[in-house]
């Protein structure tokens, strides 16, 4: 058993019921959960950036201790200390109404705060933590601990994004936890349409536990009837797009993709290689056999919309996904699963299957506010808003996101051609 799979990750920071589980033991177990994530790699691993989105590991850490001491420790605990004052340079990440910082794509030449400091950062804020949960709240400071807990989450994913983006960079592309002998490949099983019934639907979050600003405010939307798949598409089914020549056949792409295909050379999904009797992808399990059943993952937005359209389908708008997801339960193979890929979908059972985890799905739908909508004041509201420009929405988490962390409203976000999270897709099509 790899050390990471020795970590209780399931249940660790899941969204207890009220007064199941206390913001400050939620808060703490989402802390360890990130050094844990991190106790697999060296301080060598921890400090490389493998490319321009990704982030060294020491920075995430750094960055979601950061947040805690500039959001809530500076403001609600009285005679708190601050660990370095470079700090705020070096592991701010956006927030220009805090101050300047170290560019984005330079985060890879931070050798210096040393991962120790960083570790000892990490400790500082955490002893700062405890003796500001010790007392009574403000509602504001709970208010952000919320936020940050959730903060620190999405960086728990983003942390193995990109650590499997840099080993998938490795010539000897190691693997971030041992392979799971367990998990067979198999063929997937055709794919079954569920068909719904359109008419005038609540989208948004409806106030009933924290959500992100940009979940919000709920309002409705007129949705024409619509059917989805009941599974995510598939290797087997990527691979059948790949050998009709699909990445060599511009009247598939829009003008954008076809240009950003011809522009990086993209024959197959990130992380794919060509192998003697078919496909090999680095996975956070190693460099394995492409599985035919699972859902295929790393793909960009455009090659899941030139798909869609070879396939003779469609993506489904996020509010189409949001309708299909209401009354599924928040169920499937996230952090928690333990199996840091995606796998395929059960073979036998009707209705939607892997709603949730495995892959991120992309929408049809831009990222774009809800009507009504307003960041919140202060340096927390650039959050979300300001980022509501040329990118598209993703639905349902993945096999990286943590425990109670997902939600049927959550809106995920990115450019059209980035693919090194865990993206996949879905189709749709009219009813």
């Amino acid at each position: 058993m790899s050390a990471i799979d020795a970590v209780p990750l399931e249940g660790a920071t899941r969204k207890p019921s009220p007064n199941s589980v206390s913001l400050e033991d939620r808060l703490f177990a989402t802390r360890a959960l990130s050094t844990a994530l991190a106790q697999p790699l060296s301080d060598e691993d921890q400090v490389v950036q493998a490319n321009d989105d990704a982030s060294p590991t020491k920075w995430h850490l750094a960055h979601t201790t950061w947040f805690f001491e500039a959001f809530v420790l500076k403001s609600f605990l009285e005679g708190y200390r601050v660990f370095d004052q470079g700090f705020e340079y070096c592991f701010n990440s956006y927030y220009e109404s805090v101050g300047p910082r170290h560019p984005r794509a330079k985060r890879g030449l931070l050798t210096r705060p040393s991962a120790d400091a960083v570790r000892a950062y990490r400790d500082h804020i955490d002893e700062a933590l405890r003796r500001l949960c010790a007392r009574d709240l403000a509602p504001r400071a709970a208010e952000l601990i919320e936020l940050g807990i959730n903060h620190e989450q999405q960086h728990q994913e983003l942390l193995l994004t990109d650590i499997l983006s840099l080993f998938g960079a490795e010539p000897l592309k190691p693997a971030y936890a041992e392979a799971n002998p367990g998990v067979a490949t198999r063929e997937a099983a055709p794919v079954k349409w569920v068909s719904f019934d359109g008419g005038l639907f609540d989208i948004g979050h409806d106030s009933n536990g924290f959500a992100y600003d940009n979940e919000g405010p709920r309002h409705e939307e007129l949705i024409r009837p619509f059917k989805l798949a009941d599974r995510c598409v598939t290797n087997s089914e990527w691979i059948a797009f790949i050998e009709d020549g699909a990445y060599e056949t511009p009247t598939l792409w829009l003008a954008d993709g076809w240009a950003t295909v011809k522009v990086q050379d993209w024959s197959a999904p990130l992380y794919w290689e060509k192998a003697d009797g078919g496909y090999m992808q680095m996975s956070l399990r190693g460099f394995r056999p492409v599985d035919p059943a699972a859902p295929v993952c790393h793909v960009s937005y455009y090659e899941a919309d030139a798909f869609a359209r070879w396939s003779g389908h469609r993506l489904p708008t996020e509010f189409e996904w949001e309708v299909a997801a209401t009354g599924l339960p928040l169920e499937g193979r996230t952090l928690g699963a333990h199996a840091l890929r995606p796998l395929g979908a059960a073979a036998k059972g009707n209705g939607l299957k892997q709603m949730y985890g495995d892959v991120w799905e992309w929408t049809a739908s831009a990222y774009l506010p809800y009507p009504g909508f307003k960041a919140a004041p202060g340096a927390v509201g650039e959050y979300n808003g300001k980022f509501m420009c040329n990118q598209f929405v993703l639905r349902g988490g993945s096999c990286a996101t943590p425990e109670g962390h997902i939600r049927k409203t959550y809106r995920n976000f990115f450019y059209p051609h980035q693919r090194w999270q865990f993206m996949g897709l879905r189709l749709a099509a009219e009813a």
